[in-house]
């Protein structure tokens, strides 16, 4: 059967059982009743679907909003605020309308001066409407809004006869307007008061005629009362609904207009029927994407009723065979039965309030969550649900084949519902391979649609910072590709404020313990990575760990352990991951003995079927081949993934599984082993596909082919988008053992380091996208305890440094500096030129971070040794006279830096030209230290030639060049030359925002100075502008 649920994110989309109906009703007098016939063809249908013995639904269970026009708002009125089944409402409707057309009033039908004069009895209008009202357990004086919770609102359109506007009587409260207090019967008279039909109805002193003349299909009325219920903020009502059901009374032809009179007839009902039909093909062009989609639907019989007026009420058998004839056609039918496909998912809980409590935001107090499910706290609540990356941030699908652990998933549960005032903290411990990782994914599925869920990979501190750094940019926090930024603490902030509902942090691999308890930078005051962990009484954070110190530091005594399975549930779980289940059929005695083997581990069992699948191998066979091999061999690859709880007693099966799945990689695919050495030489996560070394040996689709087998013996895992993947981190520690082993591993190695080295030949900050992929590979490629001398190697962390830098991560980029300088040192020599080079590197570093004092020993021992061995007229040794001049200046010495700026800016002139680029930046940076000593002239006169040589060599938009456009506007500004220095700003930031964006630090300075040269102009209002932006970039 067709479905019209759609897919979000792998999921069922909550939108197809809890987004919102809605239901609009045309009038058209006697004509309703094909309304209600239509209605009861969908409802029928739908309530036939149900399982048997479940009651019918009615229409208020299915709707939440309901709006109809003269009788199509008499028909709401029965169906959502008196709660009628259809049948019901039909018989209703058809007595009704013979007690009301039954006979004409005993007033002429219009005066001799034309004016047009009611037809019937407005007093058996009334009559009959009460008649209904009693029958359905009400009173006809009832209040239309009498305050009651109800899950279906009603509203009905009616004319004020004072203004000629259309309002909506409402059944229901609306913040900020307020409403009409009238009874249940007054709102019906009101929107059925039609001219030449009826007296105008009375409500307190105003007068109200029927609704029809100007939303006689309110289809537009009913978006807007949404919109504002819903979304008064964004109007933005799309994305919230499942079902928009809009119902005619059928196309009306030239009959329905006789009944009416002289101009009226005219002029005024035409209108009216074509008013009808241009808002049908208005609404469906606007609402195309939700038509197309099966969850807009018009309905209106277009042929049978052009000859049946309003009134004829004893039309009913016409009308009920024209629209069964309507229904029975084929495309109707179609659309019908993707309507009703549509409705079977419906709950029949108020959407907004499912909602509220998936996100913990329904209060106990009554009025207080009638309130909210009504205006801006569902919106933000569902903004937040409908904001699919921001809120579910995981890397991985829901492993369909997991198995058991049910006891672990009732303590985890436990331990989250647990009321507190502070953050829960869970821990889960466990060996490697045991399952921690899979635990905590199923466990995330089950509750998305309760929190948001963001993942983080924890096994560096570079891995987690991009995370972090995905998480802020998916959530749209400020500041998230800000060079240097804190992205920790973004996010930390963020998550800490506790108007964002509910959330669950999960920190996968968090295995290192001094990443946790120990500062991460020597600085006095610096964070441990626990002090960036965010505080909210609503949020949730679950470590995995193979540590058991690191569980215990991080969650204290909330420690879930994760043991191996039983044999029970390993029997199950190889059962699932058995392609063929006739094997263990051939070889059911030997499975009992072949899970104890493979130690009941999830990964084990796992990689064991992965292996039978791809071979076809039996059980016998593989239990033979598992216990056959050197035992000296699965000892060397055990050394790498011990932990405090060995198994004693057996064996290390997972060893043995991951060599038995080596030799048979080996034989079916050379490349496809050769890229898992290549990966056992990178970082173990997010390894892009496009680090992969390229083989001119091997097609596309071999390659493809090779990834495929890796991932079929479940060594690696693909990212959902394809992509990236990551190698298990125990794969990747015993498949390093094996190439140490074999020997394999510098080839390996040294592969890795050639093709990051071939992958960041362009460093520069406008490549910083791509590069940004590799830094955490090219990071493990260059580190490690040992002592990088090899000159691909040291050039490989030359570049990992500088990305760092460029990136704004300078301690990182300060730790790969210091270890490149002690490379070349000990390699080079104390005064080979790279070494001088790395000197000057690491002393640019230090600066960024404020570390002056080192900053300048640095550059000080970089410009010695350079004129010692370089000369004093060498490029290099004045580059590193001018950034010696440049970190003196911080500190406040000014006169040396002057000195060393000029004698930087003499030796540039003689040696490079005077408009050279690294000559201009002398001639700017002396700019600089004589306008912070006071020296504006002579400072305003370095910057002009600056600006005029930059602009002619550079280009007027070049980066160097918008630099001395903002740094002549300054020094302009310090002389009092207002008009002028505000000129350069603006330039500076008009140009610095359509080079670097307008959230680069450069733009932001601009903003700022332009902020400060308009505060000294008395331009308070612009200036204040300026400033309030600088917070917001």
């Amino acid at each position: 059967m067709q479905q019209v649920a759609t897919v979000h994110g792998g999921e069922p989309n909550p939108l197809d059982s809890t987004g919102l109906c809605l239901l609009s009703l045309d009038g058209g007098g006697v004509r309703g009743l094909s309304t209600l016939y239509i209605l009861k063809g969908l409802m029928d249908r739908l309530n036939l679907a149900r399982p048997e013995g479940s009651p019918a639904k009615k229409p208020c269970e299915v709707f939440d909003l309901i709006g109809g026009t003269s009788t199509g708002g008499l028909i709401a009125i029965m169906l959502g605020r008196l709660e009628m089944n259809v049948d019901d409402c039909i018989l209703a409707y058809i007595k009704l309308m013979k007690m009301i057309f039954g006979k004409l009033s005993k007033r002429s039908l219009s005066s001799l001066l034309g004016k047009i004069e009611p037809r019937f009895d407005a007093n058996k209008l009334e009559g009959a409407i009460n008649e209904v009202i009693s029958s359905c357990g009400a009173k006809p004086t009832d209040l239309f809004n009498d305050q009651a919770d109800r899950g279906c609102r009603v509203f009905v359109c009616s004319i004020t006869q004072e203004t000629k506007e259309i309002v909506r009587l409402r059944s229901y409260p609306m913040r900020n307007k307020p409403g009409i207090p009238a009874t249940i019967c007054q709102a019906a008279r009101a929107t059925s008061a039609a001219t030449t039909f009826f007296e105008p109805a009375s409500i307190g002193a105003r007068r109200f005629a029927d609704g029809a003349l100007g939303a006689n299909n309110p289809v537009d009325e009913v978006e807007d009362e949404a919109s504002d219920i819903w979304c008064e903020d964004t109007g933005d009502l799309k994305p919230l609904v499942k079902c928009f059901i809009s119902i005619g009374t059928g196309h009306p032809g030239k009959k329905a207009m006789e009944d009416n009179l002289l101009k009226f007839v005219s002029k005024t009902l035409p209108a009216l029927v074509t008013q009808t039909e241009h808002t049908e093909k208005r609404f469906i062009a606007r609402w195309r994407q939700h038509y197309d989609s099966k969850r807009y639907f018009r309905f209106n019989v277009d042929q049978g009723l052009q000859d049946v007026g309003l009134a004829e009420y004893q039309e009913q058998g016409l009308i009920e065979s024209a629209t069964e004839g309507y229904l029975d056609h084929q495309a109707v039918a179609f659309r019908v039965r993707d309507c009703v496909e549509n409705l079977k998912s419906k709950q029949s809980v108020p959407p907004t309030l499912i909602l509220l409590k998936r996100f913990g935001l329904v209060f106990s107090d009554q009025n207080e969550c009638m309130w909210l499910t009504s205006y801006s706290g569902i919106r933000r609540a569902w903004l937040f649900w409908n904001n699919g990356r921001a809120r579910w941030q995981v890397p991985f699908e829901r492993n369909t084949k997991f198995t058991g652990r049910e006891d672990l998933f009732s303590d985890l549960t436990q331990k989250l519902q647990q009321e507190s005032d502070a953050t829960t903290k869970i821990a889960i411990m466990g060996l490697g391979g045991v399952g921690k990782t899979q635990l905590v994914l199923e466990l995330a599925h089950r509750v998305r649609e309760r929190c948001a869920v963001s993942w983080i990979p924890v096994n560096s501190l570079a891995n987690l910072q991009t995370a972090y750094r995905k998480v802020a940019q998916n959530l749209g926090l400020s500041g998230w590709d800000e060079i240097g930024v804190d992205i920790l603490e973004i996010v930390r902030t963020y998550l800490s404020d506790e108007a964002i509902g509910p959330w669950l942090l999960i920190l996968d691999n968090a295995d290192d313990l001094e990443l946790w308890r120990s500062p991460l930078t020597s600085e006095a005051g610096a964070k441990r990575l626990m002090d960036y962990m965010p505080r909210s009484r609503h949020g949730a954070i679950i470590w995995t760990t193979r540590d058991r110190k690191v569980a215990t530091a991080v969650a204290r005594e909330n420690v879930v352990t994760v043991r191996q399975m039983d044999e029970s549930g390993a029997s199950e779980m190889m059962r699932k991951y058995l392609i063929d289940p006739s094997r263990i059929k051939i070889d059911e005695g030997l499975l009992p003995g072949l899970l104890q083997k493979l130690t009941y581990l999830p990964l084990a069992i796992v990689q064991a079927a992965s292996y039978i699948n791809e071979t076809g191998e039996s059980l016998k066979t593989y239990e033979a081949l598992l216990s056959s091999h050197d035992d000296e061999a699965i000892e060397l690859l055990s050394e790498h993934f011990e932990d405090d709880g060995r198994y004693s007693g057996i064996e290390n099966a997972v060893a043995k599984t991951w060599l038995i799945s080596f030799e048979q990689i080996r034989h079916r695919s050379s490349l496809a082993f050769e890229y898992l050495g290549f990966m056992a030489c990178v970082d173990p996560k997010d390894i892009p596909r496009s680090l992969l070394p390229p083989s001119e040996r091997s097609s596309p689709k071999q390659q493809t082919d090779a990834i495929g087998i890796l991932n079929a013996f479940s060594f690696i895992t693909r990212h959902d988008d394809g992509s990236a993947f990551d190698l298990h981190r125990l794969v990747h520690l015993v498949t390093r053992g094996w190439l140490k082993k074999t020997g394999e591993l510098p080839a390996c190695h040294k592969q890795a380091v050639l093709r990051l080295s071939e992958l960041l030949s362009d460093i520069s900050q406008t490549n910083r996208a791509r590069w940004r992929l590799y830094i955490s590979h090219a990071q493990y490629a260059v580190g490690g305890d040992e002592k990088k001398c090899n000159k691909e190697e040291v050039n490989l962390a030359e570049k990992c440094g500088d990305c760092l830098y460029y990136d704004g991560r300078y301690r990182e980029a300060e730790t790969v500096s210091q270890m490149v300088l002690a490379s070349r040192e000990k390699v080079l020599g104390l005064e080979h030129p790279d070494t001088l080079s790395s000197i000057s590197n690491l002393g640019s570093v230090l600066v960024s971070q404020g570390k002056y004092e080192e900053a300048e020993a640095m550059h000080r021992r970089a410009l010695q040794d350079r004129e010692k061995v370089l000369g004093t007229e060498h490029p290099d040794t004045l580059t590193s006279v001018n950034n010696l001049g440049s970190v003196l200046v911080s500190p406040g010495k000014y006169e040396e830096a002057e000195a060393m700026h000029r004698r930087a800016l003499e030796g540039y002139e003689k040696v490079l030209g005077p408009e050279h680029p690294a000559t201009l930046i002398s001639v700017s940076n002396l700019g600089s230290v004589l306008d912070s000593q006071g020296k504006y002239e002579e400072a305003e006169a370095m910057h002009r030639r600056a600006l005029q040589d930059r602009e002619k060599v550079l280009g007027p938009e070049h980066p160097a060049t918008l630099i001395s456009v903002s740094n002549l506007g300054s020094v302009l500004d310090s002389q009092g030359k207002y008009e002028e220095a505000e000129a350069m700003h603006r330039r500076a930031l008009q140009d610095r925002e359509k080079v670097l964006g307008p959230e680069h630090p450069a733009t932001l300075i601009s903003v700022s100075n332009l902020g400060l040269v308009l505060v000294s102009q008395g331009k308070y209002e612009e200036a204040e502008a300026m400033h309030r932006r600088c917070p917001q970039i």
